[in-house]
């Protein structure tokens, strides 16, 4: 389960709860690599992404990117 309000609020802002001090994406990646790689994985859900706060997309993609690479595909340009 990954509430995208535990990324820090000045890349994720499309979130009802802001988080200063939350995570980067770098650190998203890295969790999401060692949670996956652990092999205990059987699925991920997203919650709490608001696409309503996100007036440019670029937080939505920015969690779909990190998302792509941290299951192995290429998110689409």
């Amino acid at each position: 389960h990954l509430d995208a309000d535990c990324l820090d609020d000045a890349i994720m802002p499309a979130v009802d709860f802001r988080v200063p001090g939350g995570l980067s994406w770098d650190e998203l990646s890295a969790a999401l690599r060692i949670i996956l790689a652990s092999g205990k994985a059987v699925g991920i859900e997203v919650t709490i992404y608001n696409p309503r706060l996100d007036a440019d997309g670029s937080a939505g993609r920015g969690l779909a990117d990190v998302l792509a690479a941290a299951l192995g595909t290429a998110a689409p340009a």
